[in-house]
């Protein structure tokens, strides 16, 4: 029987194509087992330099039919685009991946985009089924999208805070034990929340039961669990712009260590603490309820 031409792959052919490439078959071999031509299942695979993932695969398909007309930067370059979305498969938020984007392709102006762009790309036909899907891997899920203005809590500033740039430069190089990443991990609905603290050098990490996210609270807990141990391995504390940090002054006079702040979206600047929380994430994933996680159930995962 000779092969069907001019007809696109489906899920299945794809699912079959990443099955069978786990299993180290050829491209001739899955070629003949889908009744296909060695050409199509050679520029299938090669897409995707290696890494083929036939979900990924197929929403970029129909995202390519779908958007000939009005393509944005991300439908225009596919290798943008095959990036953006891993990202988001991934657990990153479009602020990450526009982060990651700058440090991994500082010279490549095709993979460079804004948080912005990528939003304004997953919401530009959110009635569409990809859409619909890529919504879903947003950190907030959220249907509709109303960007942050000067009266949005996310426009609200931390009193004087220190910015990241004031901060030494040789704790950058990671060779000096006693510098602290902190965050929280958000709970469901936002109603309850976890505390994590990593050290850059040699990622100890805290994992802190909070009642409540008041900043207060949070201060609170963070200092309780530094003042535990020597004062020659708590040195600095880097932290978003939460405002959950606002009594920052306070705790550096409960701790002794100077609060620098990284830039608003620019997570990547706590890169350490952003791969431990999608650890955390693991063992905890979203929709979780942190009020009913016991103390003993983190300190479980901390040892982890």
């Amino acid at each position: 029987m000779k092969p069907k031409k001019h007809r696109r792959l489906t899920l299945k052919e794809r699912v079959v194509i990443e099955t069978l490439l786990q299993e180290n078959k050829t491209k001739s071999y899955i070629a003949n087992k889908l009744n296909r031509s060695r050409s199509t299942i050679t520029r299938e695979v090669n897409k995707w330099g290696g890494d083929y993932s036939a979900t990924l695969a197929n929403w970029n398909a129909k995202d390519d039919y779908l958007n000939k007309r009005n393509r944005d930067k991300i439908s225009t370059y596919n290798r943008l685009k095959i990036y953006v979305y891993r990202g988001l498969l991934s657990g990153w938020s479009p602020e990450q991946i526009s982060g990651r984007l700058k440090l991994n392709y500082p010279n490549d102006p095709i993979m460079s985009i804004s948080y912005e762009a990528i939003y304004t790309h997953i919401y530009a036909h959110r009635q569409a089924r990809l859409n619909r899907k890529l919504i879903t891997l947003l950190p907030y899920k959220k249907t509709q999208r109303r960007r942050a203005n000067a009266k949005s809590k996310r426009g609200v500033k931390i009193k004087d805070q220190t910015s990241i740039d004031h901060r030494p430069k040789h704790i950058e190089k990671r060779e000096e034990i006693g510098h602290w990443e902190g965050d929280l991990v958000i709970g469901k609905a936002q109603e309850s929340a976890i505390g994590t603290l990593v050290e850059r050098k040699a990622r100890y990490t805290f994992i802190i039961k909070l009642k409540n996210r008041k900043s207060s609270t949070v201060r609170k807990g963070f200092a309780k669990e530094f003042n535990q141990i020597n004062k020659l391995f708590t040195k600095t504390l880097t932290y978003d712009n939460g405002m959950e940090m606002a009594e920052h002054k306070q705790f550096s006079n409960n701790t002794g260590m100077p609060v620098y702040f990284a830039h608003p979206y620019s997570s990547w600047e706590r890169g350490t603490n952003e791969n431990t929380n999608g650890l955390i994430r693991r063992f905890f994933p979203k929709g979780t309820d942190f009020n009913k996680v016991t103390e003993k159930e983190l300190k479980i995962v901390q040892k982890n």
